[in-house]
């Protein structure tokens, strides 16, 4: 399968987060590589969405895991055979292509069986068998495809039937009695040159007449033949050849391993390779949620490197990143965040740089290569820095958050002010969205040793709201603290108007004594002219975590 890079922010994306991947993706079209895909490891928070839907522009791609799939490893370069196509031609075509499996199809491509080495083997030696009495099915249409014959007199060449086989070679008293035991069954008989033979048969109106050697058939005989409605075929080859092949004209679908069944694209790795285990071939076909086949999967494709890679922005720690990004190759790292511990497998790409955005980052990547932004990119941009710096005002913003965000006003021509008064409204009203909601919304897990925590932030116009619900707040803190078996779990509550937060918090009790922030009620504190959880909060609760484990 084509391989692909998903350009994807952190776990519970917010506006910078996914306008990062968003923007950077179309850099990578605008510089001619269509493999690169936005995506988003998370639902869009409400500003998010609002911006996306403001500018009439494509979210990225949900992804809500990278846990590997079948999608990620499988070929999609494969041959597939109609059900209606002789068993002769399918197994040539199996032995040209060198396939392992050759999955079998229907008219519009849905799955119908599998045919492979195992199976052909075992179900010749079923129509091989004498028991078998040479019975199998076919149609005249397959007959004539399998011996390369031509049709003389013909009648319902493409309906099947179940054949009985018999060669033309006795004297007619005797092949009179073979026929007449025969007399109930679809016979199609082998003969050379008895004009004798192929009277009888055509009188004894048998199913079909098989002239082995180009041997010709007289006027009068072709005339009884269409009189009695005896198919005629003239095939090239001798009685003996033509009556080994004639038995591969049944329908492949007729020969299909229907035990093992194909698996979808989106099935998990650990889902399939027991399915693979006990595939004959250790081969299967891959299907869509239609049942049509897109593709192969075999163990061997497991050992490869996947056909995907990834591209983080916006995050470098393991503990942000979507679920399964360790089984992947991580082409680059674009962030504004501290560096954690995050080991690759090569050399990459690694841009960090101490600014309020990585919108802010990606707007002079497009100017580093030479590259026009977009109208509507340019917009996404200014509202990922607007959005990530709380309107130019956190502590983070720099000159270049400035400067960047001025450029992008200047060529969109939106207000900064009023467009980001705009985008912070439209994230800051609670209303009745859950607490869970509010706080997954903007979630992020740290790690200071062994102990863990996470860090939720909501911008809103008032506190009023939310201290009206805190017990609500404050119980679900608690649920992920505790499930999570973290040190503390908190929300920093940004009021825009007063550039000053509370933080909710819920803690093990090994921390309460570490808190000495002014406390304004139980589990809720008062922190200003605090705004910024990255450069202001984090590093206040990593010093106190840090005296945990001293």
């Amino acid at each position: 399968m084509t391989s692909k890079v998903y350009i994807i922010g952190h776990r519970n994306p917010d506006t910078d987060s996914v306008v990062a991947a968003k923007a950077y993706a179309e850099l990578k079209h605008l510089l001619g590589h269509e493999e690169y895909i936005a995506a988003r490891a998370g639902h869009l928070a409400p500003q998010t969405e609002y911006i996306f839907k403001r500018f009439k522009i494509e979210a990225p791609e949900y992804i809500p895991d990278l846990v590997p799939k079948t999608a990620y490893y499988m070929s999609d370069k494969f041959v597939s055979v109609r059900e209606d196509v002789s068993l002769w031609k399918a197994v040539d075509k199996m032995i040209s292509t060198n396939a392992a499996v050759l999955p079998i199809v229907n008219v519009d491509g849905t799955y119908q069986g599998m045919l492979n080495y195992n199976a052909f083997a075992l179900n010749s030696y079923k129509l091989l068998t004498p028991k078998q009495g040479d019975i199998f099915l076919a149609s005249l249409h397959l007959i004539e495809k399998t011996l390369n014959a031509t049709p003389v007199v013909e009648f319902d060449p493409d309906d099947y039937f179940n054949c009985s086989i018999m060669i033309g070679d006795d004297d007619c008293g005797t092949f009179r009695k073979l026929l007449e035991e025969h007399k109930s069954e679809n016979i199609i008989v082998i003969t050379g040159d008895r004009e004798d033979i192929q009277r009888l048969c055509i009188e004894a109106r048998v199913k079909a007449l098989i002239i082995t050697k180009d041997y010709i058939v007289s006027r009068e005989l072709r005339e009884l033949a269409r009189a009695n409605r005896v198919s005629i075929i003239s095939g090239h080859d001798s009685t003996a050849t033509t009556a080994m092949l004639i038995e591969y004209s049944s329908p492949v679908s007729a020969m299909a391993d229907k035990v093992s069944k194909p698996v979808l694209a989106s099935d998990t790795v650990q889902r399939i390779r027991p399915l693979l285990a006990q595939s004959p071939s250790r081969c299967l076909p891959v299907v869509n949620d239609d049942y049509k086949v897109i593709g192969t999967i075999s163990e061997s494709d497991l050992l490869h490197e996947a056909n995907i890679e990834v591209i983080l922005v916006d995050h470098n720690e393991p503990g942000q990143a979507v679920e399964g990004i360790e089984h992947y190759v991580i082409r680059e790292i674009i962030d504004h965040h501290r560096i954690s511990t995050f080991s690759t497998r090569q050399p990459i790409t690694f841009i960090n740089r101490p600014v309020g955005s990585t919108s802010t980052i990606i707007a002079n990547l497009y100017h580093e290569n030479h590259v026009s932004i977009p109208k509507d990119i340019a917009s996404l941009l200014l509202c990922g820095i607007l959005s990530d710096t709380l309107i130019l005002q956190s502590a983070t913003t720099t000159e270049l958050d400035v400067h960047t965000a001025e450029y992008l006003s200047s060529i969109t021509e939106l207000d900064i002010r009023e467009l980001g008064n705009d985008i912070i409204r439209s994230g800051s009203h609670i209303g009745s969205r859950s607490a869970d909601d509010i706080i997954r919304q903007d979630m992020k897990e740290y790690s200071e040793g062994k102990c863990r925590y996470t860090v939720s932030q909501i911008e809103v116009d008032g506190t009023q709201e939310l201290l009206a619900r805190k017990a609500e707040f404050l119980k679900k803190l608690e649920a992920i603290r505790s499930g999570g078996k973290l040190l503390f779990a908190a929300l920093l509550v940004t009021d825009i108007t007063k550039l000053s937060s509370l933080m909710l918090i819920a803690y093990d009790a090994k921390f309460a004594s570490m808190l000495s922030f002014p406390k304004k009620e139980d589990n809720v504190y008062y922190m200003k002219d605090i705004v910024s959880r990255k450069k202001q909060l984090i590093p206040l609760l990593s010093e106190l975590v840090a005296k945990v484990g001293d």
